[in-house]
């Protein structure tokens, strides 16, 4: 929605609630990631983008912790910190946590938020919510935090509060992204560089969510530090998994059970394809950079075994009407499609994918284009 649109939004869904105007409004972009697939945690290179999609947090001074949002139809929750309590909540109270960790404690806080980034779709709604919190705190506090400091925040609050075994590639392209390029981060070293990135790119819904605290993903993650554990018996000095090349990889097929095998060889080859990747992106070769899209994708789907159907039907129905690529974006098991076509032809391709999804399915994606956006920022400060 247009930032002016989310600002009366969220102004006046605090207002309504607290009967008082919001101190801070801090708001925070979605992301969606080209390629790089489960290499954050691996210690890999990923290749993502802010996204137009934001969510903005509206913050005042209190006694206490009360948070209400759009998309909990407006009933508010009340927080006593140190409990879990399994709702979007969570993330809130973990930022404030890791605030109080580096000495920006507060009393307590009043928060609303307004979100156009659909839950669960694999853009990363949780790190937007996360960093655009601990901006709002921060600025509350009297504290202009650092995009890198916003990002440690973020990525503890998920992973060690919430409990989400994630890498940092999501908090940190939340915070650091910069309007109109890609970001390739080697989540090994910390390097960031960008790469002008004009193009449009289209998501496409798979109407599966997903829940990454369980699930799939944790086991994922799980399967990747055995295979690591077991390769280093051979290298001991093996730093991460994507630290193997293809020579050690074929290899490794004598070492490990076929499951860990398929795990590892995704990494392995999504290491390489993100690579020539953020090659093809600076030489304006958008069509290797879609056949990358598709083989990452069927990686996904073959060796990470994390894809669904209904995106496996997208990737296939997009990729058949013209696109240069396309694949299941995000962690996986539900989430969204991003898609990369012609430009001036991507509105057929959409729509000639969606309708036959529709006539499988008995649903219409909701489908929309995006152009690479900028990273979290203070919208307004009393």
């Amino acid at each position: 929605m247009p930032a002016s649109a989310a600002l009366d939004q969220v102004v006046t869904l605090f207002e309504s609630m607290y009967g008082d105007a919001p101190t801070v409004i801090a708001s925070a972009p979605g992301r969606v990631n080209l390629i790089g697939e489960h290499l954050d945690y691996n210690s890999g290179p990923v290749l993502p983008l802010a996204i137009e999609r934001r969510v903005w947090v509206a913050v005042g001074a209190a006694h206490g912790f009360t948070m209400v949002s759009s998309a909990t139809g407006g009933a508010p929750i009340r927080r006593a910190e140190g409990f879990i309590e399994g709702n979007w909540s969570d993330y809130v109270m973990g930022v404030v946590q890791e605030l109080r960790k580096i000495g920006v404690g507060m009393a307590g806080a009043q928060l609303a938020v307004v979100s156009d980034i659909e839950q669960g779709a694999g853009l990363s709604s949780s790190a937007a919510l996360t960093v655009a919190s601990a901006a709002a705190f921060g600025q509350l506090a009297g504290q202009e935090l650092s995009h890198d400091a916003l990002t440690d925040i973020a990525f503890r609050a998920e992973h060690d509060y919430v409990g989400v075994r994630c890498g940092r590639m999501d908090q940190t392209i939340v915070a650091h992204a910069v309007e109109g390029t890609a970001m390739l981060l080697d989540t090994a070293t910390g390097a960031i560089t960008t790469s002008p990135f004009p193009h449009e790119v289209w998501i496409l819904p798979t109407g599966i969510t997903h829940a990454l605290a369980d699930g799939g993903y944790n086991a994922r993650r799980r399967e990747c530090e055995e295979a690591l554990q077991r390769c280093r018996e051979r290298w001991p000095g093996l730093q991460s998994l994507a630290a193997l090349d293809l020579v050690m990889l074929a290899e490794a097929a004598a070492l490990l059970p076929p499951t860990l095998f398929q795990r590892a060889r995704h990494v392995v080859t999504e290491v390489d394809r993100t690579w020539r990747a953020e090659r093809a992106l600076e030489n304006g070769d958008l069509e290797e950079v879609g056949r990358l899209l598709v083989a990452s994708h069927e990686s996904l789907k073959t060796d990470f075994e994390s894809t669904v159907t209904e995106a496996d039907f997208l990737v296939e129905l997009a990729v058949g009407r013209g696109a240069f690529g396309a694949r299941l974006t995000g962690a996986g098991w539900g989430g969204s499609v991003v898609m990369l076509a012609p430009a001036r032809r991507e509105g057929e391709i959409v729509k000639g994918a969606c309708t036959a999804f529709a006539q499988r399915f008995g649903r219409m994606p909701a489908a929309w284009g995006t152009r690479a956006s900028g990273g979290v920022r203070v919208d307004f400060a009393a």
